[in-house]
């Protein structure tokens, strides 16, 4: 994120020429451990990290680990290690909401003692009732004026159990009439029975997340609470609860801009429905936009910091075109990933006038952007296999491929030209082509005798190692996803969004390829090994993204 032009940048440094604080910089990003990271999240993540190291602060991860009902030590280690992935490392700043506990509670108590909060026996169909909506104003709880005594007795039995789950919240006492929501005495602690991963049984009172946050900012000694434009409506009770508490320096929440990108589904409730409805491989699906997903993919941590750098800083909502994260890819990608031939479609070439017997070593470049990655040798021979779409009977005019009695160039060896094509005589499917060879246009030697306009990739038959491929398209049919909470969504769903290919035939040199390692192949795009379905006896490759942008073509 170019910093200089950041409007955050801008307002911070405002603000702290003031020194309005006698601690160093200091900021947090704080996930809640049911589900895993996306892009949006890497968004956040990317700026409260890059803003502590602008300031030569320090950045912290804090789990918001204050709802054991959806909660998994699972979702833990898989954020710790996403973060990791992306270059954000906290160190030593690892912390849990739940940590917190009883300096949470004690805060509960001292409002109760000030007659800023009150037990309420309200149903939650009541107090949603009396809450008000966004043009009528809130009424009183019944229970809004009881004795300071009576509330402190109420609220330790809620904390020994002595009520059934959600019978009973603390509610902060402010302003039922006020046109901010979440300032009409919002529920601030409620009545859960159930594990928790990390306490056990210990407490059956859990304080929501607004009320929370704050105080955990400020026993960590943050500076800034950088958060999403949606909870900019949120910051009066931050600061309510902060100033009712008497914290001195409090820290100070600020807001930037959503970010989405386009025909994918960042919304955690969507995300979960996908994942856990069958209607994708898994949280690390490789056509959902989790960090799991775009890692499993292929996807680089260097391509996403360098896409949140090109959005920079965003003030509102925002939706960035995909082919932006693809661009970035391939820019991180062409210089560093050796080029490999690949056939998808195998069609059988038998090259009549090659010596039988014989293979050939030759001598590719690795990278065609990059001569320091040296070149690799490929095993030629008198079979090989080259894709079908680049062989047509009778060509239209302008293909530049193999064709009956044309002559195309072998990447890196010879001219062939095709003499022959044998069909299946049930089907007519064509099934082989025999071919003859010139030896003297062997590349590399020099040779400036005539020209071809085409150059095609191959594998050699008697040294092809199989794979299966993995084409991913859109997830959805559409980049305007519909309404969150109207209509069926489902419906955007793309049934063909997954081809798989098996047996297509790759060279040698990826046999041993390591998990998440990428090559380009040859004129098919950027892959990367999958890492959930290759195993020791069968490869699986993911295309990360083809050579060029197709999404705006669709």
């Amino acid at each position: 994120m170019n910093n200089e032009g950041n409007f955050l940048v801008k307002q911070i440094s405002e603000e702290l020429s003031q020194n309005p604080f006698g601690r160093g910089m200091c900021t947090r990003f704080p996930p809640e451990p049911n589900g895993y990271l996306h892009i949006g999240n890497a968004y956040a993540i990317h700026t409260n990290f890059t803003m502590a190291e602008r300031f030569n602060g320090s950045f912290h991860l804090r789990f918001d680990d204050t709802n054991p009902l959806k909660e998994d030590i699972g979702y833990v280690n898989a954020i710790i290690d996403d973060i990791k992935w992306l270059g954000y490392d906290p160190g030593e700043h690892i912390y849990y909401g739940s940590d917190y506990s009883e300096e949470i509670y004690n805060a509960a108590v001292r409002l109760i003692k000030k007659g800023k909060a009150y037990v309420c026996d309200l149903s939650p169909e009541e107090l949603t009732h009396y809450r008000g909506t966004l043009t009528e104003p809130g009424r009183n709880s019944p229970y809004r004026d009881r004795p300071v005594e009576e509330n402190l007795e109420l609220f330790v039995k809620m904390k020994e159990g002595g009520f059934p789950a959600s019978s009973s919240v603390l509610r902060a006492k402010i302003d039922m009439a006020s046109p901010n929501l979440n300032l009409r005495d919002p529920v601030i602690y409620r009545i859960i029975y159930a594990e928790h991963y990390r306490t056990g049984h210990e407490w059956c009172i859990y304080p929501m997340y607004d009320f929370a946050h704050p105080i955990q900012d400020a026993i960590e000694g943050i500076t800034y609470s950088l958060c999403s434009i949606e909870f900019k409506d949120h910051r009066p009770l931050y600061e309510w609860v902060l100033k009712e508490l008497d914290i001195h320096e409090p820290p100070r929440q600020r807001e930037f801009g959503r970010l989405s990108i386009t025909g994918a589904v960042t919304s955690k409730r969507w995300l979960r429905q996908l994942a856990e409805g069958g209607y994708v491989d898994g949280w690390d699906d490789p056509r959902l936009p989790t960090l799991r997903g775009l890692r499993r993919r292929g996807y680089t941590p260097a391509s996403i910091r360098r896409f949140i750098e090109e959005v920079g800083g965003i003030r509102s909502q925002s939706t960035v075109d995909i082919s932006l994260l693809d661009h970035c890819l391939r820019q991180d990608l062409k210089a560093s990933t050796v080029s490999v031939m690949t056939v998808l479609q195998p069609l059988k070439v038998v090259i009549t006038n090659y010596p039988e017997d014989e293979t050939e070593l030759l001598m590719i470049e690795n990278n065609s952007e990059n001569e320091t990655m040296g070149k690799r040798e490929v095993a030629f021979s008198r079979t090989v296999y080259i894709e079908r779409e680049d062989f047509m009977e009778q060509p239209p005019k302008g293909f530049h491929r193999l064709s009956l009695g044309g002559e195309v160039r072998l990447k890196g060896a010879y001219f062939i030209r095709c003499e022959n094509v044998i069909k299946d005589p049930d089907t007519g499917e064509i099934t082989e082509l025999r071919c003859t060879y010139d030896p003297l246009t062997k590349s590399g030697r020099g040779f400036t005798g005539r020209k071809v306009k085409g150059t095609i990739h191959w594998v050699s038959a008697d040294h092809a190692v199989t794979a299966d491929v993995h084409l991913y398209d859109s997830l959805l049919l559409t980049q305007k996803l519909p309404d969150e909470d109207n209509g069926d969504w489902t419906a955007a769903i793309n049934t063909d969004s997954l081809a798989v290919v098996s047996n297509c035939l790759t060279e040698p040199f990826v046999k041993h390829a390591g998990p998440e390692q990428r090559f380009q192949f040859l004129r098919h795009g950027y892959f990367c090994v999958d890492t959930k379905h290759t195993t020791e006896n069968k490869l699986v490759f993911n295309r990360i993204v083809p050579l060029k942008d197709t999404w705006n073509k669709r």
